[in-house]
């Protein structure tokens, strides 16, 4: 088109062009990084859910009753970016990108958020549209067994809200803008 420039349209990326984004040694830290899958714009594999977008904790339960607001899961807030197959999860000083399609090859292959030093492997898929992550390990299962909680960790949706269930909470997040949204002043 005359007077166009190829700057004038955003650069479109292949999820295989892009490379997998790992945290940084001791987390990220005070700055929240750049989006890993700007200029991607596949569409989601079928089952999965649209997650993307920034959000916020806006709720917090432990065993079936509201969380004192003191928890910690009331200052989280993440920003999750999808295409394809592809996800990529970024808040509490993590970088969790994976492949949805249940190997454990293509699953997040980082650092637990707890230290950001503590080596995990999850496999991740969409099952009947929720987002499901499942730790890999013996250890890492007897562990949970141990301490009595559920080792599958879910997102899904729940109206404009999504439910996201971790091993000993469960907290409901508002979207607070779309991917390329700032982070909430906290």
């Amino acid at each position: 088109m005359p007077g166009l420039q190829s700057t004038d349209f955003p650069a479109i990326r292949r999820i295989d062009e892009i490379p997998i984004a790992h945290t940084p040694p001791g987390g990220y830290g005070a700055k929240f990084p750049d989006r890993v899958l700007a200029g991607c714009n596949g569409p989601l594999v079928p089952g999965a859910p649209d997650l993307r977008g920034m959000w916020q904790v806006i709720e917090v339960q432990v065993k079936g009753k509201p969380a004192p607001r003191k928890h910690s899961a009331y200052r989280h807030f993440e920003r999750i970016e999808q295409c394809g197959d592809r996800m990529v999860v970024t808040g509490g000083g993590v970088i969790h990108d994976m492949r949805c399609d249940g190997t454990a090859a293509h699953g997040v292959h980082d650092v637990a958020v707890r230290d950001f030093r503590t080596k995990i492997t999850v496999i991740a898929t969409y099952e009947n549209g929720v987002h499901v992550l499942r730790p890999v390990g013996f250890l890492v299962r007897l562990r949970a067994k141990l301490l009595g909680y559920n080792l599958v960790i879910t997102r899904r949706r729940d109206g404009d809200d999504m439910i996201f269930t971790w091993a000993t909470f469960t907290s409901r997040l508002r979207r607070i803008g779309g991917p390329d949204a700032a982070p909430p002043a906290m």
